[in-house]
């Protein structure tokens, strides 16, 4: 008789074990706080041409985005 190994895991609850996952979510969580606001701005308003107002709103939704996942980290104590 075969014993199947259930994970203790809840669906849908992301695995941060791996450390380059780890270190990819700091990243990403580090450019969207940092570029996001200042660059991306830049980008969509000064190269493409996009509305300045709109820009501004699409800089300051990857900031707090940005800042929801650095908060994300520290609470899943990935971030000290």
């Amino acid at each position: 008789m075969t014993q199947v190994k259930e994970k203790n895991e809840a669906p849908g609850k992301t695995n941060l074990d791996s450390k380059f996952l780890r270190t990819l979510l700091i990243v990403f969580a580090a450019v969207l706080t940092f570029l996001g606001p200042t660059y991306v701005v830049y980008v969509l308003n000064g190269i493409l041409g996009i509305d300045y107002a709109l820009s501004i709103v699409s800089g300051f939704a990857l900031f707090m985005v940005g800042l929801v996942l650095i908060w994300y980290l520290v609470k899943r104590k990935i971030l000290t």
